[in-house]
């Protein structure tokens, strides 16, 4: 699945605007034609086309990309100005000669390990500052179940050529794997902003995103100089409609260089699980579908109307990344990766500092390029699109399973405040707590001016192990597992297992939107909400610090 994906609504098949007109873009976006529920569209004030034929099939014809574009928060990115930041601190590009050298990881500079032990690329002393290319072929991401013969044997081609490539290539396989560990796993610090002791993370935080784009850029750009084709574009796994739910076949025939043994096995020819916990459930195919479609909606619409919930928290130069990852990130994204089998197991976005962050990548021509977040907002700027498929979680608004009007009040005595709780709270068991809210019964426009949301804070966790925990409102049944389909769940959090200077403790937050949650539980009148949470995986020694409702 590609990052932060704002492809532009028409589709330019030539080298694209500078980066001075991308604000005008965004703002000239129309936003949903049509849509089912009035505050996922209005509260974000801005619009995004749909690129609807008719209102009657709009939905079958989204971009969906635009979408998470639009339901994510990024429209409120259509002012983005290099407004400075207090402090002007973004974070720059590692220097890769320090790689490993920070005496707080486990990184030791040279060679490399299969299980990653080391992640560290060749050294380069020149460095280029980014340029769009002249004349760049334009290309389609297409959705990996669609893919012809003709084109997966493309793709093979690209692979095994890449995996020929000699050990030190800095475009080898294995070494753009290493790309990714060593941005995650602590192998950079921040020497180049004037912190050594301090390390680079590209989760957690509002990095997550463009990093990984620019990730797959480059490596997208390497695939296609090794069989000569401009035009080759990186399918995409579609992994969010019943059709693409399950792996490729072409990716489990052991003779083909797309195979990878690393993948769990069990789950070759199963539908996805976007909940996944670590292990597998007896529910049905069609279950699994149900489910999937009612996580994306949760975690992409209702939990994605504030720009720090679906993003992450702010991560400047100096600091770490400890005001909580985005909901994408921590849901369906980790579950997905863990449930394939992931190998790395052995505030405001308009905000200059996010802008000005910059990240260093080896292009086709083994050059080492700077880049910045500034530059890869629009794919239509970098070169591409994504082929346009249905978007049929839209349509998967998880009901409830009763309403839940007074199921707070009914407990007051039975369960215990937040204010009366001592925290930190372990989370070895499943904890229950009636939280207070703030304002009750809030108007159309306050909740069109501000979301309302559940903040589960000071998340600390084994960040060597795969964590996740669900989080439930108003679910007073203990005694009937309650689906992600149901009203009742208001997300998850998960995070895969990860180095981080040397230390196994790492701090995050979880949000979750409540404002239509609330609504749909007829609990809007309510004084306090009733928050479960249920340790599903590697929870036994996670601490919380605090549970809380904001206006965002």
């Amino acid at each position: 699945m590609s990052s932060l994906t704002t492809s532009s609504p028409t589709v330019a098949r030539t080298t694209t605007k500078p980066y001075s007109s991308f604000t005008k873009t965004y703002s000239s976006w129309p936003l949903f034609t049509k849509t089912s529920k009035k505050y996922a569209i209005k509260s974000l004030k801005h619009k995004v086309s749909c690129n609807a034929g008719s209102s009657e099939n709009y939905l079958n014809n989204l971009d969906r990309r635009n979408v998470l574009l639009g339901l994510g928060g990024l429209a409120g990115a259509v002012n983005l100005t290099s407004v400075p930041s207090v402090g002007a601190a973004p974070l720059a590009a590692p220097d890769i000669s320090k790689c490993g050298t920070n005496p707080l990881t486990g990184f030791k500079p040279g060679g490399s390990t299969p299980t990653g032990g080391d992640c560290c690329p060749p050294d380069s002393s020149q460095i280029m500052d980014f340029k769009f290319p002249n004349n760049q072929a334009f290309k389609v991401r297409p959705a990996a179940h669609l893919l012809s013969p003709k084109y997966i044997a493309k793709f093979n081609e690209a692979i095994k050529r890449m995996k020929a490539l000699p050990e030190d290539d800095p475009r080898n396989f294995l070494q753009q794997a290493h790309i990714h560990c060593a941005y995650c796993n602590g192998a950079y610090t921040q020497s180049s902003s004037g912190f050594p002791d301090i390390e680079i993370q590209i989760h957690n935080s509002w990095l997550f995103f463009p990093f990984h784009r620019w990730y797959l850029y480059f490596y997208e750009r390497i695939l296609g100089s090794l069989i000569d084709d401009p035009t080759f574009a990186l399918p995409f796994w579609n992994w969010d409609t019943p059709a693409g739910m399950t792996i490729p076949k072409y990716f489990n025939d052991p003779k083909s260089a797309l195979f990878d043994t690393k993948r769990n096995q069990a789950h070759l020819k199963g539908v996805v699980d976007l909940g996944y916990n670590g292990k597998d459930t007896d529910a049905t195919d069609i279950e699994k579908v149900k489910n999937n479609l009612a996580i994306m909606y949760r975690q992409m619409v209702t939990n994605a109307t504030d720009p720090t919930a679906f993003f992450g928290g702010e991560y400047r130069a100096g600091k770490e990344p400890i005001s909580g990852g985005g909901s994408v990130e921590q849901s369906p994204h980790t579950p997905v990766h863990r449930w394939v089998g992931d190998p790395r197991e052995s505030n405001d976005i308009t905000d200059a500092d996010w802008l000005n962050t910059s990240f260093v990548f080896y292009d086709e021509n083994k050059n080492l390029v700077r880049v910045y977040v500034k530059d890869c907002l629009l794919t239509n700027q970098l070169g591409y699109d994504y082929q346009r498929v249905d978007v049929p979680w839209l349509k998967s608004k998880p009901v409830p399973r009763a309403p839940r009007s007074g199921v707070a009040k009914k407990l007051i005595g039975k369960v215990k405040k937040s204010d009366d709780v001592v925290f930190p709270v372990k989370l070895d068991k499943t904890v229950k707590v009636l939280v207070p809210r703030p304002k009750k019964s809030r108007t159309k426009k306050e909740k069109e001016d501000k979301e309302e949301l559940l903040i589960i804070q000071g998340i600390t966790y084994d960040s060597e192990k795969y964590v996740k925990f669900d989080v439930y409102v108003n679910d007073e049944d203990d005694d009937e597992e309650t689906a992600p389909d149901s009203t009742e769940f208001a997300g998850s959090f998960a995070q895969l297992p990860h180095k981080h200077k040397g230390k196994t403790s790492s701090k995050t937050n979880f949000r979750a939107g409540l404002t239509e949650l609330l609504e749909e539980l007829e609990a809007d009148d309510d004084d306090n909400v009733l928050v479960t949470v249920v340790p599903r995986s590697g929870s036994e020694d996670i601490t919380i610090d605090a549970i809380k409702i904001i206006y965002a």
